[in-house]
């Protein structure tokens, strides 16, 4: 029901937006949007960039053992609650440069940049909690592709009109204009997002094993290269948009479960859910606080 409920709401998003883009002033839109972008591409960016910046010699100092601490409250009631250290600042301030270069230039590659960055957090945020939850959403998640593609003219219409890093772009004049290139084809950030929550998944149940291997992590990865390479293959013959979620399905989806199946590991990964994987972890804790 809960699957149901999410593809239903993302119906109903996407085709909200497509009123919008088409009735009201595209310039005026995109002002709005572009704004939006910019604090949450803010955001998101820092996050992967505080990562890096804690690699470069003497980013330590920036590290306080005792963070810098936030809080909106009202008696016990607290609505907001922040811990940062100057790290955290640091990368903060390059990301929000980095996003006025996004508003002012809206050069595909800073684009790129925070949809990057977005599809990391998201994956890293949405658990589908089992694989058989994740097979059921990408199955329906398939079918609500093709309709929205090529059943309507909604979400190319989006897709081309809102000008917002919700798409990677690449532009197909590449080898002849370079990184000045206008002619774009483009990838929707839940193409991304969508499988790189299964194959995060899947690189869990390897880990749940206890073996160091990473083997349906590695499978699912190169079935996802393999469905992007036809849908790329598709675009380029056909010239007309295509839904990735067609070839990435199948390839993501089917692939590793055929695999398993040859592996004799069918039944185990079906059965993989999070939550039962994490309550012996925690009852265990709870137990070894107890004898202490």
């Amino acid at each position: 029901a809960v699957v149901s409920t999410q593809s239903t709401g993302a119906s109903g998003m996407l085709f909200g937006i497509y009123i919008i883009v088409k009735y009201l002033s595209a310039e005026h839109l995109n002002l709005v949007i572009a704004s939006y972008f910019f604090i949450i591409g803010t955001w998101a960016l820092s996050f992967i960039i505080r990562p890096v910046l804690g690699v470069i010699p003497g980013s330590s100092l920036l590290i306080d053992e005792e963070p810098y601490h936030m809080k909106f409250n009202k008696g016990s009631l607290v609505y907001f609650e922040c811990k940062f250290d100057l790290l955290y600042v640091v990368s903060l301030v390059l990301s929000a440069l980095f996003g006025v270069w996004y508003i002012v230039k809206k050069h595909w590659l800073a684009n790129n940049v925070f949809g990057l960055a977005f599809s990391i957090n998201g994956i890293e945020m949405i658990s589908l909690g089992s694989v058989k939850n994740g097979c059921i959403l990408l199955s329906l998640l398939f079918f609500y592709d093709i309709f929205w593609v090529f059943g309507t003219e909604v979400m190319v219409m989006v897709a081309k009109n809102l000008d917002a890093p919700i798409k990677v772009l690449f532009p197909m004049d590449f080898l002849d204009k370079g990184i000045f290139g206008s002619n774009f084809a483009m990838l929707g950030l839940g193409d991304i997002v969508l499988p790189g929550v299964f194959i995060a998944l899947l690189l869990r149940y390897d880990a749940s094993k206890g073996e160091g291997s990473q083997f349906y992590f590695w499978v699912s990865f190169m079935s996802y290269v393999l469905g992007m390479g036809m849908t790329i293959g598709v675009l380029t013959i056909f010239n007309a948009a295509q839904p990735a979620l067609l070839y990435l399905v199948p390839t993501c989806v089917g692939i590793p479960l055929v695999t398993s199946l040859i592996k004799g590991d069918f039944s185990s990964v079906i059965a993989y859910d999070e939550e039962q994987q994490e309550t012996p972890a925690v009852v265990e804790e709870t137990e070894c606080k107890k004898t202490e």
